[in-house]
């Protein structure tokens, strides 16, 4: 009875992104689902096929649906059965093509800062703590974490931040500085801590006196390494301030086209390197990260020109080191863009599962976008310490020939390296 499936379609909808859809979507969607006794995978299966097919400016799945029913004479069982296969075949082939991204003007400036609050409120929750990606199955820096603010206003379409935290409410600890100061390290070694793994390090810049605390905190442990890292223009407060001598700022690029339609409150590639070269002025030792590396048509050519700038900018004197990375995505985050109703083409993209499990490139993918950074950076491989962040050894040795055994090793690498900076 048409009766009962629609009962129990009210109820399966709700497990799935539905109301994500606009109005017209739903209903035919509604209308879809009853005639073909859509089960619950497959209601959320045809749902999200909509979303993505929709954002990434492709096909639209209902009109397509319709004339594959017009033009086909299977029985009900039959042509759904049919039908879900085409549509693997449909999304097999749109996700593994080359990806275009334009420069039309952008509407989706305001679709997350329009939500966020800032928030100074007590919290009991722990600031101090290992980097929330560490994992024995990649190579990983063992980096430590302090978490100076939760959750980011830049709204970048990827950001693994954004399935940390249930809203868009930047968190302030009014009782930060305290926490600082109870924190107690060994001073016998050394330690590598990034304050840019729950928020942007630097886009506060002082609120609430963040950087004020943070720069006590580095003066009473030199020997910790401490890094901002950041996408923001920031930077007053370092190039106005005695700078510690173990603070690191390092700066996420990529080219514009990328920070155009996937960065979309973040700073110009320009504005981003111009900050850099003032705190490099100051003395203060920097680092970048072209983390998450993406492929799309022109990408060669953008990140050859990208990192030619870098060197042109920089010296290797004054860069501690330089990360890649892939795009990377735990479930939830596929979700979370697919809630924010946005034209990204972030996640139309060929994937596969790592180690841990998080959906990320093929291997050939990956292969080719860490080789070519890294050949591109030639003339400073002997000068600056290069690596890859949350990789497998694999894509080491396919990148720079060798891979360190284990994490231990790469992270005294990685700090002699730095130190040795540092001390220049």
């Amino acid at each position: 009875m048409i009766s009962d499936y629609l009962h129990k379609f009210e109820e399966i909808k709700k497990q799935t992104l539905f109301d994500k859809l606009a109005e017209s979507e739903q209903q035919a969607i509604r209308e879809i689902a009853t005639e073909n006794r859509f089960t619950l995978q497959e209601l959320r299966k045809f749902v999200e096929s909509t979303i993505d097919l929709t954002v990434w400016k492709e096909k639209d799945l209902i009109t397509t649906w319709i004339r594959w029913r017009q033009i086909n004479n299977l029985d009900g069982r039959t042509f759904k059965k049919w039908a879900f296969s085409k549509l693997e075949i449909l999304l097999k082939d749109v996700t593994e093509k080359e990806v275009a991204y334009t420069h039309e003007p952008r509407h989706n400036r305001s679709y997350r800062n329009r939500k966020i609050k800032r928030l100074e409120k007590t919290s009991g929750a722990k600031i101090f703590g290992k980097c929330p990606v560490y994992s024995e199955k990649t190579l990983c820096c063992n980096l430590h974490t302090i978490d100076a603010v939760k959750n980011c206003g830049f709204g970048c379409s990827y950001c693994s931040i954004q399935s940390m935290y249930t809203d868009d409410n930047i968190l302030f600890d009014n009782h930060f500085g305290e926490k600082l100061d109870a924190i107690e390290l060994d001073p016998e070694r050394h330690y590598h801590i990034g304050t840019g793994q729950a928020s942007d390090a630097l886009m506060w810049g002082n609120a609430h006196g963040i950087l004020d605390d943070m720069f006590r905190f580095a003066r009473k442990w030199p020997n910790a390494l401490i890094e901002f890292k950041t996408k923001s223009r920031n930077v007053d407060y370092i190039i106005n301030s005695d700078v510690p001598r173990n603070i690191i700022c390092s700066w996420s690029l990529n080219p514009d086209i990328i920070i155009h339609n996937e960065e979309h409150l973040t700073p110009s590639l320009s504005k981003r390197l111009e900050a850099a070269r003032s705190v490099a002025d100051r003395g203060v030792g920097i680092g970048f990260h072209l983390h998450p590396l993406i492929a799309y048509k022109g990408w060669r050519e953008d990140y050859y020109a990208l990192i030619g700038d870098v060197i042109n900018k920089f010296h290797t004197d004054e860069v501690a080191f330089v990360s890649f990375g892939s795009l990377t995505f735990p479930k939830p985050i596929i979700r979370k863009i697919r809630t924010y109703g946005i034209k990204s083409k972030i996640h139309q993209m060929p994937m596969v599962r790592n180690p841990e499990g998080k959906l990320t490139y093929p291997q050939e993918v990956k292969k080719s976008l860490f080789q070519h950074a890294y050949d591109v950076f030639s003339p400073w491989h002997a000068k600056v310490f290069f690596y890859l962040c949350m990789e497998e050894k694999k894509f080491w040795d396919m990148t720079f020939g060798t891979a360190y055994p284990g994490n231990a090793v790469f992270e005294q690498s990685l700090m002699e390296s730095a130190w040795k900076k540092l001390a220049s």
